[in-house]
């Protein structure tokens, strides 16, 4: 698997995140294992079975994680220039066609979250936006179309 980009910030609350999930999330569901165990058979046991399920679920998660983080690159804000787009970077752009603004943040792949301006460097917009610079205007191809955007500033 190849290092996954992420900022220091999407590390560290990875890395909370698995900290959680081995600590507090597994003492919770080693309390719901040992109550279901006291419904009786375990073979007819909903409660037992779906505590069960969720070990599995968070074992999975805890491994995924440490995956992730053994592989993360780090993309530090310090070591990128402000003149280029970058993974990090937070970009305001303006679609030409339709005369809208909005602020976009660059961020790696798993840490994407289109509703807070959070988008992908592998994604349509994120992957065309990568090395530009302010005043350029980037055709982008979107499943809608090619819409044109420009590069107001770089945060």
């Amino acid at each position: 698997m190849a290092g996954i980009l992420m900022t220091r910030e999407d590390y560290e609350k990875r890395k909370a995140h698995l900290e959680y999930l081995k600590s507090t999330r597994t003492l919770e569901i080693a309390e719901m294992l040992k109550i279901a165990r006291g419904f009786g058979d375990l073979s007819e046991n909903a409660e037992y079975d779906a505590a069960k399920d969720e070990q599995a679920k968070n074992e999975h998660d805890i491994a995924v994680l440490e995956e992730e983080l053994r592989t993360a690159q780090i993309i530090e804000h310090s070591s990128m220039s402000g003149d280029k787009v970058n993974i990090g970077s937070k970009v305001a752009v303006r679609n030409t066609a339709l005369d809208t603004d909005m602020q976009l943040e660059i961020v790696g792949s798993m840490a994407a979250d289109p509703a807070l301006g959070k988008i992908s460097n592998e994604s349509p917009i994120g992957e065309a936006l990568l090395g530009r610079s302010v005043g350029e205007v980037v055709p982008v191809v979107t499943p809608g179309g090619i819409i044109h955007l420009e590069i107001i500033s770089i945060l």
